[in-house]
């Protein structure tokens, strides 16, 4: 029989975990800080910590540090969010953000019955601009005996949804920039 076996486990997971901060610390990766050298602002450390580049800031995480990604939630990409309110009529049957695509289900108007609609929707860049998005309608036609075609249509369609989200996008920018002058004004005060 072992050792082991007459230590009860408890007693061994403490002894264990002893050892592995016992470990820790006596390899140098905690350092006692001097009370004389580190100042008692909490805020003055941060900085200095994050010029040493030991710390982490939101604005790293969101993409403004170096070599990072822009990282941006759905409800503050005016496309994205232009884009959901102009096709809200329609079922959706994709949504997603991080590949930065939407795909509705197949509409049908109810005035023909055989023919129905998808729009696609693919955010090229989180920018409002004209060529930031890709709209692409398909039709489905079926017949009588459920044999349907689809089909890729170039139509006015496409034109009049980017124009749509284009313009709802700006709208949501601008609204989205007079709340931020705002909250500016709050903090300098």
């Amino acid at each position: 029989m072992s050792f082991l076996n007459f230590i009860p486990k408890k007693l061994y997971l403490f002894l264990i975990g002893v050892f592995v901060l016992s470990f820790f610390s006596s390899c140098g990766i905690w350092a006692p800080s001097d009370a004389r050298k580190v100042s008692p602002n909490s805020k003055e450390r941060v900085r200095k910590n994050l010029e040493e580049g030991k710390g982490m800031s939101m604005k790293k995480l969101m993409g403004g540090g170096v070599g990072g990604t822009n990282y941006q939630f759905a409800s503050s990409n005016p496309m994205w969010r232009a884009t959901l309110e102009i096709l809200d009529f329609l079922p959706l049957s994709n949504v997603d953000y991080s590949g930065g695509i939407i795909t509705t289900d197949w509409y049908n108007e109810g005035t023909s019955s055989d023919e129905s609609i998808k729009i696609t929707v693919r955010f090229l860049t989180n920018e409002i601009r004209s060529d930031g998005l890709k709209i692409i309608v398909h039709k489905k036609r079926c017949d009588i005996q459920q044999s349907c075609k689809i089909t890729k249509i170039s139509s006015t369609l496409e034109h009049e949804l980017q124009v749509a989200i284009l313009k709802k996008a700006i709208i949501f920018e601008k609204e989205y920039n007079k709340t931020k002058k705002k909250y500016k004004r709050r903090e300098v005060n």
